[in-house]
């Protein structure tokens, strides 16, 4: 079975935000930068995730999406059955019409074969949690820096590169005697 976009769009916005969480809230427009996501489209998206109880959402500066229960304990079929996505390979959805030739009340012939596919499927993506999705991003060398330490840090080293610079300029300066000096002829004197 192929997972379509809106089901991939989910986990890999999960995934972002539970890689940001520790920080404060995560911004959708933040999300959607990062991830070449429509902003629109994970509003619709967050909002069912809000739904379901797996994000909780902050209100005004500062504000975001942070996880409503730790990460361990969100499995990526929580995710996907949050965003309506149905995970179910059957051509019939299970509801008894597969175009069976036989007989119209029948399944076709590979609906247990889609059917047990499906169990598969679900009972895997509920083994996944997203904590282990993490674990996976962090394992490929994926570094969080809190963004606003980030901008501390940038506008602290651009406040100490003038000082450095004029620190090294004052020493490397060469000494001129003070010939013609009004404060070398006070100290002749």
């Amino acid at each position: 079975m192929r997972l379509t976009t809106k089901g991939r769009f989910a986990v890999t916005a999960m995934i972002d935000l539970a890689l940001r969480e520790a920080h404060g809230p995560v911004t959708l427009a933040g999300i959607s930068q990062r991830q070449k996501i429509s902003l629109s489209y994970l509003e619709q998206l967050f909002g069912k995730l809000r739904r379901f109880n797996i994000v909780e959402s902050t209100r005004g500066p500062g504000g975001g999406y942070t996880l409503a229960r730790k990460a361990e304990e969100i499995s990526v079929a929580d995710i996907i059955v949050a965003v309506d996505e149905p995970l179910d390979a059957t051509q019939c959805g299970g509801k008894g019409n597969c175009h069976s030739d036989e007989d119209e009340h029948r399944h076709c012939m590979t609906h247990d074969l889609w059917s047990n596919l499906n169990l598969k499927m679900v009972e895997y993506l509920s083994s996944v949690s997203l904590r282990n999705l993490v674990q996976q991003q962090e394992g490929r060398g994926i570094v969080i820096q809190d963004m606003r330490q980030k901008k501390m840090k940038t506008e602290g080293v651009k406040a100490e590169k003038p000082a450095v610079a004029l620190a090294a300029k004052k020493e490397a300066a060469p000494k001129a005697p003070l010939i013609n000096s009004v404060f070398n002829l006070a100290r002749q004197s």
